[in-house]
């Protein structure tokens, strides 16, 4: 693989996202069903998108989030939900998304104190550590 010529060098600022743009266009710009380039795409990580590409808009996340909600309260499963978040620029408003949804459901949640980012492995270990309550997560990135 070729090294790119501006390799090691600080970004410049059109190689730079415009995060407030990329907020405004998670609430407002809405997928189109049937649209394969705005449906959601799961990859190792999670959900993959871009507000901007459609593919990774409120819609989405309010879908998965009460996707969850709805699995968790037909299997039983009365234990909290961990939610975290990571430094993304739509991790805040997907994780406020996904709260609303699990709150309007009655999902107990728990989340970083002092609204801080959670590497997912420290999610993973809270899981493990209350597990014995059937504990299921979610990571917003």
């Amino acid at each position: 693989m070729a090294i790119h010529n501006r390799a090691g060098q600080p970004a410049q600022q059109s190689d730079l996202i415009n995060v407030a743009q990329l907020t405004a266009q998670y609430y407002v710009l809405k997928p189109e069903a049937g649209n394969a380039e705005h449906a959601v795409k799961f990859g190792t990580s999670g959900h993959r998108g871009s507000a901007a590409r459609h593919s990774f808009n409120e819609p989405h996340i309010l879908a998965i989030a009460q996707a969850i909600a709805e699995e968790r309260a037909k299997n039983g499963i009365t234990g909290p939900c961990y939610v975290g978040k990571d430094t993304h620029a739509l991790s805040e408003p997907a994780f406020i998304s996904v709260l609303e949804v699990l709150a309007a459901n009655g999902v107990d949640v728990i989340v970083q104190e002092n609204n801080g980012f959670t590497p997912t492995p420290a999610v993973s270990n809270a899981i493990l550590v209350h597990n014995k309550k059937v504990a299921r997560w979610q990571m917003v990135s």
